[in-house]
């Protein structure tokens, strides 16, 4: 009983502190969840959230709500960088970990705000590390490495949402479900913070032979 109450716990803690700092977001047609990433006024989703959207909205747990442009994004690694309009209008920014340092069986919390289900929190263990997640853009693909997969179940929405360590370090972007009771998560680590400053500087991240990536105006 001891040991349920200290995973309880650790998961209460967890949702506590994330809840607030991811948003369901409306890209034109898309939807899904957004992390606040910086103190810039900037949210870190998927690509395939943003689909070709240039703008859209972002509703927090609270009720507050916030436009959002798309300043860039890059579906090769499915990751999308969103700006708030007004910056000021975002809650703190999440505490950033490293998936790298991640290992087999560490607990792990999924933390979405899929439209309808506010404040979606899942929790589990990694159940592997190093799989690939193939990509495409038009003619061009590409496969994403290191990919975190977790048997924290993902509900429909929940992609773009966080992937969080036991100390609410956000450790992952949620990207997909791999099958029953499995998700897969981009990971954080320095590959994608590299990513996040191209498209910050660039609205696109630049590879030989690979098409412009959306970025909005």
């Amino acid at each position: 009983m001891d040991e349920l109450d200290a995973y309880s716990r650790t998961v209460s803690t967890v949702a506590a502190e994330l809840t607030g700092r991811v948003a369901a977001v409306r890209m034109g047609r898309g939807s899904g969840s957004a992390v606040v990433f910086s103190a810039g006024g900037e949210l870190l989703t998927n690509a395939h959230v943003v689909g070709d959207a240039p703008r859209g909205r972002a509703e927090f747990v609270d009720g507050s709500e916030v436009a959002v442009r798309v300043a860039g994004a890059d579906p090769l690694s499915d990751l999308a960088l969103l700006r708030a309009e007004p910056a000021a209008a975002l809650p703190e920014p999440v505490r950033l970990g490293d998936a790298d340092k991640l290992v087999v069986g560490q607990l792990v919390v999924a933390v979405g705000n899929p439209l309808g289900l506010a404040g979606s929190v899942t929790a589990g263990v990694v159940s592997a590390l190093g799989r690939s997640l193939p990509t495409r853009s038009g003619r061009a693909g590409r496969v994403v490495e290191d990919v975190i997969q977790t048997d924290a179940a993902l509900n429909p929405g929940n992609s773009g949402g966080a992937l969080a360590d036991a100390r609410a370090r956000l450790v992952g972007i949620n990207t997909a479900v791999a099958g029953v009771g499995l998700g897969l998560a981009v990971p954080v680590n320095a590959t994608t913070l590299r990513i996040v400053d191209a498209l910050r500087a660039h609205g696109r991240v630049r590879r030989a032979g690979a098409p412009r990536s959306v970025a909005g105006c």
